[in-house]
């Protein structure tokens, strides 16, 4: 099949018959890695032959003909153990990555959390930055002058607005990248474990901006290592193991399953299956 995503504007006769924010369809994604080292300009003097060889390369597949839906007004929660495929699932869905086959669906805006800040500059303050990265989702200035007041309340940086971004701590500014992007307008929302900084506060207000975000309709798909937040926030739940989905469906069955099965992998290694290279 031909590799594809495809985006669907809001207004369109299919995505106006559609109930799926983004299909997914038969999606498989790969890629080469070296699985020789490379010689060096001594190695290729001693052995002048060298240069004439072909060297070679490893397929690593990380996504294997992977199927799921995600509802308008969704809660998803993707959950798996590192190397499972998430993050690339994620760069797919947003259109960093193509697929090796397959199609993805996208009904609607799409807004991406995977590198929060990407875009800001150092030298610059954080007043000046907000303006920068605002235009960069796809804001206009009005819109950002608008939520200016909230984006540095909601990310607890009114002392520090006018401080170099150089002098700011990650913490502090994944804050503010987070509270920008939070702001901007989007039909999607694509979040790759943002939770994972700040204090408590900080992840209550941001579950409560998820929630404002659900109550308008919006669709949010997260990727998470935290358990207590899938089985607390997330309306579906997806198991991405070795590049495939394993389970779908109510988050407290997917966590249950997804417990056990490294219980089992615990006491049983060879049930550890290699990917496909």
């Amino acid at each position: 099949m031909k590799s594809l995503i495809k985006k669907i504007k809001k207004n369109g006769d299919k995505a106006e018959r559609s109930q799926n924010a983004i299909e997914i369809n038969n999606v498989s994604k790969s890629f080469f890695v070296p699985t020789k080292k490379k010689d060096t300009l001594v190695d290729y003097l001693k052995h002048p032959k060298n240069i004439f060889k072909k060297k070679s390369d490893g397929k690593l597949l990380v996504l294997d003909h992977v199927n799921f839906d995600v509802k308008k007004g969704e809660f998803l929660g993707i959950i798996g153990n590192n190397g499972s495929g998430k993050s690339t699932l994620l760069k797919l869905i947003s259109g960093v990555y193509t697929p090796d086959r397959g199609e993805i669906i996208i009904n609607g805006s799409l807004v991406p959390f995977l590198q929060l800040g990407v875009g800001f500059n150092p030298e610059l303050s954080a007043r000046d930055n907000i303006f920068l990265n605002g235009t960069i989702l796809g804001m206009k200035k009005k819109e950002i002058e608008k939520e200016f007041a909230e984006i540095i309340k909601f990310a607890e940086l009114e002392r520090f607005i006018d401080l170099s971004l150089k002098n700011y701590s990650s913490g502090m500014r994944v804050r503010l990248a987070f509270s920008i992007a939070i702001r901007s307008k989007a039909d999607i929302y694509v979040l790759d474990e943002v939770i994972a900084v700040g204090d408590a506060n900080f992840h209550e207000k941001s579950f409560r901006e998820f929630e404002r975000l659900r109550n308008q309709g919006k669709t949010i798909i997260l990727v998470t290592h935290s358990l207590g937040v899938v089985r607390n926030f997330c309306d579906r739940t997806a198991l991405i193991d070795q590049g495939k989905v394993a389970k779908i469906g109510d988050p407290d069955e997917v966590v249950d399953f997804y417990e056990d099965l490294n219980r089992q992998r615990l006491s049983n290694p060879n049930l550890v299956n290699n990917k496909k290279r």
